[in-house]
């Protein structure tokens, strides 16, 4: 059964961390938007990242999306510094060197016009006469910092950072701050996939 559960998406702001607990005074965290007693993310966004947060108090469920081996995708949209050439782009879509590791394949686009987002506050830092673009990426995989490490690696630095969405979850119009429960039909799909991925590591335990 899962009704003693609750099941939550959030629209983290900049400068948010992903828990409940006060590390210094300079940060907010998920306590001062979220009212919901023993729920916790699954997963992360770093303070400096924006975007869709999943939490719950179903410890099974948190278990099993967070194993790296079976990740679901989580797609981003990325303000870069000046505008990433194609064989840029096909580096990230490939895998690129971070530190000692290679980053598993990924679809990444460069976006036409830009996304439909509000200003950050505080805003990112524009250098003059240096454009911006905006990439689409969705990865399988959530190593720390790890688009801002992509982008660095092939020479266009990260400004900002938005998740968009989690498997088949995605920020619908949520504003910046709020939250809301998960759908039935939300939540049925992301319990068959996280019996999806149980299944498969079993199967190549």
């Amino acid at each position: 059964m899962t009704n003693s559960f609750r099941y939550l998406i959030f629209h983290k702001p900049y400068g948010v961390l992903s828990q409940f607990t006060q590390e210094t005074p300079n940060h907010s965290t998920l306590k001062d938007y979220i009212d919901v007693p023993d729920v916790y993310p699954v997963g992360r966004l770093d303070w400096d990242s924006e975007g869709l947060l999943l939490l719950t108090n179903d410890g099974k469920l948190q278990h099993r999306l967070a194993d790296p081996r079976f990740g679901h995708q989580r797609t981003y949209w990325v303000q870069v510094e000046r505008i990433p050439d194609p064989d840029a782009i096909t580096k990230l879509q490939r895998g690129v060197e971070i530190k000692d590791y290679r980053t598993r394949p990924a679809q990444v686009r460069l976006l036409t016009v830009d996304p439909p987002v509000g200003d950050r506050h505080p805003p990112i830092r524009f250098r003059k006469n240096v454009p911006t673009a905006w990439l689409e990426m969705t990865l399988t995989e959530g190593k720390n910092r790890q688009v801002r490490r992509m982008t660095a690696a092939v020479g266009f630095p990260t400004l900002r950072l938005i998740r968009v969405s989690i498997a088949h979850l995605n920020l619908d119009g949520l504003q910046l701050g709020q939250w809301r429960d998960l759908s039935a039909s939300e939540l049925k799909l992301l319990l068959n996939k996280s019996s999806e991925s149980k299944t498969k590591k079993s199967q190549f335990s």
